[in-house]
C-alpha cells in the first residue's frame, strides 16, 4: 500500500514538474514573441521616421526645359532640403531663346501631375500636343520654382558655369548628395565629374532629312486673330498677345511620292516584287519666321531611296523641300519663292536616322558620397530633328523622383547602387523604345 501511494505521489510530482515546465515554456515564447513585435514595431516606426525626415541636397546642371522639369521633379519628391539649379547662360539668354518646342500627350500628363498648369501658359493646343516656345516654357517653371522658395531652399543660379574650380569652392558639409547633369550634347559636366563619354549609336530603322528656313519677310508676330485650344475651352489670342509668344501647331502630310525623273531617276523601271514608290512623311512646324522641316520613311532598298541616300547632287533635297512646303504650309502663309529658297539650309541627301545613348548615364562618385544622373541631350541625342525632342528627354525623368527618394533613404553603399541601378534600366528602356517606336509617334502617324 505503502508503495502504491509513493508511485502516486511521484506521478502527481512529475505532472506538476511537466505542467510548470509548459507553462514556462508557454511564457517564455510569448516574451519572446512580444519582445520581437515590440523590436518590429520599433524599428519599422524608427525606419518610417528616418524615411519620412531623410533630406538630401541636389545640385541640378542646366536650366533648359528638361533640368527645370527635373527641379521641379525633385521639388516634388518630397526629399530635397536644398536645391541649386546652374546654368552658364544668364536669364535673358536662357529665355529669349525662339524655339518651339511641342509636348506629346504623355509629356503633358507627366508635367500636368508635376502641378504644371496649361492654361496659364502662354502656347495652344492642337491634336493634344501643346506647342509652346522655350523660352515662355523656362520662364514659366522658374516662376514655379521661385514660389517653391518659401518651403524649400532653392537657389537658381543663372551665368554661372560648373567647373572643378566651382566644385572646389563648394563646402565639404554643404555638397550635394545628388547631381542631375542636364546642360545638352555639348555640355562639360560629365568630363568634369570623370563620367565616361562614350556613346552606344543604334540604327532606328528609317532615314531621313531635315530643313530651316528663317522667313525674313515674316515679323515674329502673329498678324491675325488664332483660335487657342485650352483643354475644352476656346479662345481667341488677338495681334497684340499674340506677338512673339504663340507658336503655330505643326503641319504632318504622309504617303507623299516625288517624282525625280527630272534628275535621271526613273521609278517605272523598279522591279514588280518592289515598291515602286516608297512614301515619305513631312512635318512642317515652328513658327512662321522660323520654319523647320523634317522629311522621312522607314528603311527600304527601294530604288528611289539609294537614289536619294547617294546623290551628289545637293540641288534635289532643295528643290524636295521646297515643292513640299508650298503643297503643304497653311493657308496664311506666304509660298517660298526663289528669293526665301536662298535662305533655306537642308540636308545634301538622306541620311540613317540614329540614335545615341551614353553607355554610363548614372554613376555614384566614392569619395565624395554623390549619386549622378545625367538626363536630356546629355544622355541621349539623335541626329534627326522631329521637333519634338524635348518628349525624348522627359521620358527619362519619369524614374527621378523615384531615384531621388531611395537615394534619400538609403542606409548604405548597397541601397544606393540599386538606386542607380534601377535608373540605369531606366534609361536603357527609354532609348530602346524610342528607337523602336519614337519615329512612328512622332513622323509617321
Amino acid at each position: 500500500m505503502d508503495g502504491v501511494d509513493m508511485e502516486s505521489a511521484g506521478d502527481r510530482f512529475n505532472s506538476s514538474m511537466e505542467e510548470k515546465y509548459r507553462a514556462l515554456v508557454y511564457d517564455t515564447a510569448l516574451s519572446t514573441l512580444l519582445a520581437v513585435l515590440v523590436y518590429v514595431v520599433v524599428k519599422v516606426s524608427l525606419d518610417g521616421i528616418r524615411q519620412w525626415r531623410a533630406r538630401v541636397s541636389v545640385l541640378i546642371v542646366g536650366s533648359g526645359p528638361v533640368g527645370l522639369t527635373a527641379a521641379l521633379v525633385a521639388v516634388r519628391s518630397g526629399k530635397v532640403l536644398k536645391l541649386t539649379v546652374l546654368d552658364e547662360r544668364y536669364r535673358t539668354a536662357l529665355l529669349c531663346r525662339p524655339q518651339q518646342i511641342a509636348l506629346d500627350p504623355r509629356s503633358v500628363n507627366f508635367l500636368l501631375g508635376l502641378g504644371v498648369d496649361f492654361d496659364n501658359m502662354e502656347g495652344c493646343w492642337h491634336n493634344d500636343h501643346f506647342f509652346t516656345k522655350i523660352g515662355v516654357f523656362q520662364e514659366y517653371l522658374l516662376s514655379i520654382l521661385e514660389q517653391k522658395k518659401q518651403k524649400i531652399d532653392i537657389k537658381v543660379q543663372l551665368g554661372t558655369k560648373f567647373t572643378e574650380d566651382y566644385l572646389r569652392r563648394i563646402p565639404g558639409a554643404e555638397w550635394p548628395r545628388i547631381i542631375v547633369v542636364a546642360d545638352g550634347s555639348c555640355g562639360e559636366s560629365c568630363s568634369v565629374l570623370g563620367i565616361s563619354s562614350d556613346y552606344i549609336v543604334e540604327s532606328c530603322n528609317a532615314y531621313g532629312a531635315n530643313a530651316t528656313i528663317e522667313r525674313l519677310d515674316q515679323r515674329q508676330c502673329i498678324l491675325f486673330q488664332m483660335p487657342i485650344q485650352k483643354h475644352n475651352k476656346l479662345a481667341f489670342v488677338t495681334p497684340s498677345t499674340a506677338c512673339s509668344k504663340v507658336p503655330t501647331p505643326e503641319i504632318k502630310a504622309h504617303s507623299l511620292y516625288f517624282d525625280l525623273s527630272a534628275y535621271g531617276m526613273d521609278a517605272t523601271r523598279e522591279p514588280r516584287n518592289s515598291v515602286v514608290k516608297p512614301g515619305f512623311h513631312l512635318k512642317i512646324y515652328g513658327t512662321f519666321r522660323n520654319r523647320y522641316m523634317a522629311l522621312a520613311c522607314p528603311a527600304s532598298d527601294s530604288k528611289m531611296v539609294r537614289f536619294l541616300r547617294h546623290t551628289a547632287n545637293s540641288a534635289i533635297m532643295k528643290n524636295i523641300f521646297h515643292q513640299s512646303f508650298n503643297a503643304y504650309k497653311t493657308d496664311i502663309e506666304p509660298r517660298m519663292n526663289d528669293l526665301t529658297l536662298h535662305h533655306m539650309q537642308c540636308s545634301r541627301r538622306l541620311f540613317e536616322v540614329m540614335l545615341s545613348h551614353r553607355r554610363v548615364n548614372a554613376a555614384y562618385i566614392e569619395g565624395d558620397n554623390v549619386a549622378v544622373t545625367i538626363e536630356g541631350e546629355a544622355a541621349r541625342v539623335l541626329n534627326f530633328d522631329t521637333g519634338c525632342g524635348v518628349n525624348l528627354g522627359l521620358r527619362g525623368l519619369e524614374s527621378l523622383g523615384t531615384f531621388i527618394y531611395k537615394t534619400a533613404t538609403a542606409l548604405d553603399q548597397n541601397d544606393v547602387f540599386e538606386a542607380l541601378s534601377a535608373k540605369i534600366q531606366h534609361s536603357k528602356q527609354v532609348a530602346e523604345t524610342f528607337r523602336q517606336t519614337g519615329l512612328a509617334s512622332t513622323m509617321f502617324e
